[in-house]
C-alpha cells in the first residue's frame, strides 16, 4: 500500500490538493497552476540573500532549485540555493537589485509540473529528492485551456479525397440564427491532405488505398519539414471497416509523425462530421495531454496515477485519449458536489463550479446526467461526458470596455500575470472587482494581494471610459455592473440547463465551490429564484474531493443559506 493518498484538482488559476498520509493525517495545499508559488520580501541584508514572509509551510531547502523572481522585473530570474523556513531566509546564485523595499511580492517556480510541486508541498520532499511511494488521483483543465486559447500542436487533417472541405463545411447549422455579422472559427488544423482512396458504406474497398503513391509520400514529408508532427486520420465509413486508416496511420508513424489519432478508434460511429472533428481534436491536443501526464507520471515512479474523465471515471494515463480531457476538471466538482448536496440532504441540486476561468454548472436528480456528444468552445465532440454548462465567467475573467458597453470575458487572466490585485501586472478581472467591492479578505487568499493596484486597474479603465464617453463612472457603480454582468452570464448557463430543459431551477437546492463560488452563489440563486444554497467549509477543494476521497464528509461540512 502507497504511504500517501493524494487527491489533486488542477485549474485556470490555483491547482488544489488533498493528500492522506499512512496515520490517516489530512493535509491541504493550494499553488498556481503555473508550478509557482509566492511570497513577500521583508528585508535585503545581503545582495543575493533576502527575508521573507511566506503563507506556505516548507521543509529546509524545499525550493532549493527553483527559479525566483520579482513580479515587477518579469525575465529577470535567479536561481534558489537555499531556503531556511525558521528565520525565512532564501540565498540565491546572483546578487539582485540594491534597494529592493520592503513588501515587495516574489514568485518562485518549480520546474515541475504543479501537481507534484502540490504533491511534495504535502509531503515535505524537497526538489532534490523522490517523491515517497503514493497513489494520485488527478483532474486537470489543461487540455480545456489549450483548446479555448488555441493553444494546441499544428495537426494536418487527412481526409477521404473530394471531402477536403468538409469540416469548413459542417453541418451547416446555424447557432445565431439571426446573426447578420456571422464569424465562423478558425479550424484547429492548419493542413488539410485528400487521400484517394474509398470505403462503401457495407465497408467493401471501393477504391483501395495506395500508401505507395508519390504523391501522397511527397505531401507527407512537405509536412514534416514544415514541423507538422499531429495528424488526424478521418476517412469515410471508416467506422464500418477501419483498414485504410490503420494503414495510413501505420504509414504516418513510420514517416515521423508523432500523434495519429484514427476517427476509428475514437468515435467509431456513424456521422463524418464529428468523427473527424473528434479526431482532430485529439491529434491537436495530444502532445499538449501526453507530454503533461507523462511529465506527472515520471515525477512519480513510486507511485500510480489515475486521471478523472470527461465521463466521471478515472483512467490510467497510458489508456487517456486528450479528446477524454476537456471536462477533466469540472466532472470532479459534479460528482463532489452532489455527495455534498445529499450530506445535506438535498437530492436534486445544481453544482455552481466558479473559478478562476469559467463557472461551470450541472443538474443532479438521483443520478448523473450524461450527453455522448458535446462541444467545448469551437469544439464539436464524439465523447460521453458529464452534462456540464460551462461560460466563460471566473474570478480571472477580465473586465474592460469595448467602446460601446463593459464586457466580462471571455479572455482569462490566468496564474500568470492573474488579476490585478496579484501585483504582476494583470487586468482588471472579477477577482479585483469582488475585493474593491468589499466582497473578498485579502488576507486569506494564500497569496499575496495588492489592493492598490486592483484599484488602479479600475481607475485607468475608468480614465478610459471617460475619454471615450465623455461620461466618468463612478467607481462603485463600475464595480456594480461588471459584477451584475457576470452573475447573468452565470445564471443563463443555468437557465441552459434547467429551464430550457423543462426543469425549474427553484425546485432545486445550489451547491456553490470552487475559487469565487461563494462571493456570487447567492445573487446567482436568487436571478433564479433558488432558495437554498449549500456552501461547503473547503469551498475550492470540492473538486478534489470529487476525485474519490473517502473522508468528503469531514471536508463538505456546510451551511445553507436562503438567499431571498
Amino acid at each position: 500500500m502507497p504511504a500517501w493518498k493524494i487527491w489533486i484538482d488542477t485549474g485556470g488559476t490555483f491547482t488544489d490538493c488533498i493528500a492522506v498520509d499512512k496515520n490517516g493525517t489530512i493535509h491541504r495545499e493550494k499553488v498556481l497552476s503555473s508550478a509557482a508559488l509566492r511570497g513577500v520580501v521583508r528585508a535585503t541584508p545581503a545582495p543575493a540573500r533576502l527575508i521573507v514572509d511566506v503563507d506556505w509551510a516548507a521543509p529546509r531547502d524545499f525550493i532549493a532549485g527553483f527559479e525566483f523572481s520579482l513580479l515587477d522585473s518579469a525575465g529577470d530570474t535567479r536561481r534558489v540555493v537555499s531556503f531556511d523556513p525558521g528565520d525565512g531566509t532564501i540565498a540565491l546564485d546572483r546578487p539582485l537589485p540594491v534597494n529592493i523595499p520592503a513588501g515587495t511580492v516574489f514568485e518562485v517556480r518549480s520546474p515541475e509540473e504543479a501537481p507534484i510541486l502540490a504533491a511534495r508541498l504535502a509531503t515535505g520532499t524537497a526538489l532534490a529528492a523522490d517523491l515517497p511511494p503514493l497513489s494520485m488521483r488527478l483532474a486537470t483543465t489543461r487540455g480545456t485551456n489549450a483548446l479555448l486559447e488555441r493553444r494546441g500542436a499544428p495537426t494536418a487533417l487527412f481526409i477521404t479525397e473530394g471531402f477536403g472541405d468538409l469540416l469548413a463545411i459542417g453541418d451547416q447549422q446555424r447557432p445565431e440564427l439571426f446573426d447578420l455579422d456571422i464569424r465562423k472559427p478558425a479550424p484547429l488544423y492548419s493542413s488539410v491532405v485528400e487521400v484517394p482512396e474509398r470505403i462503401a458504406a457495407d465497408g467493401s474497398v471501393v477504391t483501395p488505398l495506395d500508401t505507395g503513391t508519390g504523391r501522397l509520400e511527397n505531401t507527407i514529408e512537405r509536412l514534416l519539414r514544415d514541423d507538422v508532427r499531429c495528424a488526424a486520420v478521418a476517412l469515410i465509413h471508416s467506422y464500418a471497416n477501419p483498414a485504410h486508416e490503420r494503414q495510413l496511420a501505420a504509414l504516418l508513424e513510420r514517416k515521423g509523425f508523432e500523434h495519429v489519432s484514427c476517427s476509428s478508434d475514437l468515435a467509431p460511429f456513424i456521422r463524418i462530421v464529428p468523427r473527424a472533428q473528434t479526431a482532430v481534436v485529439n491529434a491537436y491536443l495530444a502532445p499538449v495531454i501526453d507530454g503533461y501526464l507523462s511529465r506527472v507520471r515520471d515525477s512519480v515512479a513510486g507511485g500510480a496515477v489515475r486521471v478523472m474523465t470527461s465521463a466521471g471515471g478515472m483512467s490510467d494515463p497510458g489508456a487517456y485519449h486528450a479528446k477524454d480531457s476537456l471536462l477533466s476538471g469540472p466532472a470532479g466538482g459534479v460528482v463532489g458536489a452532489a455527495r455534498a448536496g445529499r450530506l445535506s440532504g438535498f437530492d436534486r441540486i445544481i453544482s455552481f463550479d466558479m473559478g478562476g476561468t469559467s463557472t461551470d454548472v450541472a443538474r443532479f436528480e438521483g443520478d448523473f446526467d450524461y450527453v455522448f456528444e458535446h462541444r467545448v468552445g469551437d469544439a464539436h465532440l464524439v465523447a460521453p461526458a458529464l452534462a456540464i454548462e460551462s461560460v466563460a465567467a471566473g474570478g480571472g475573467s477580465v473586465c474592460g470596455f469595448d467602446g460601446t458597453g463593459l464586457f466580462v470575458g471571455p479572455d482569462s487572466a490566468g496564474a500568470s500575470p492573474g488579476p490585478a490585485c496579484y501585483g504582476a501586472g494583470g487586468p482588471l478581472t472579477i477577482t479585483d472587482v469582488n475585493l474593491l467591492l468589499g466582497r473578498l479578505d485579502g488576507d486569506r487568499f494564500g497569496i499575496p494581494i495588492d489592493e492598490f493596484a486592483a484599484r488602479r486597474a479600475c481607475d485607468e479603465l475608468i480614465d478610459r471610459i471617460g475619454e471615450r464617453t465623455g461620461v466618468r463612472p463612478e467607481r462603485g457603480e463600475l464595480l456594480t455592473g461588471f459584477r451584475d454582468i457576470a452573475n447573468e452570464r452565470m445564471a443563463d448557463a443555468i437557465r441552459r440547463i434547467s429551464i430550457r430543459k423543462g426543469y425549474d431551477p427553484a425546485d432545486y437546492a445550489m451547491v456553490a465551490f470552487g475559487g469565487a463560488g461563494a462571493q456570487h452563489a447567492c445573487s446567482v440563486a436568487a436571478l433564479l429564484g433558488i432558495t437554498r444554497v449549500v456552501i461547503p467549509r473547503d469551498v475550492s477543494l470540492l473538486s478534489a474531493l470529487g476525485l474519490g476521497h473517502a473522508a468528503v464528509e469531514r471536508f463538505a461540512e456546510r451551511q445553507v443559506l436562503e438567499p431571498l
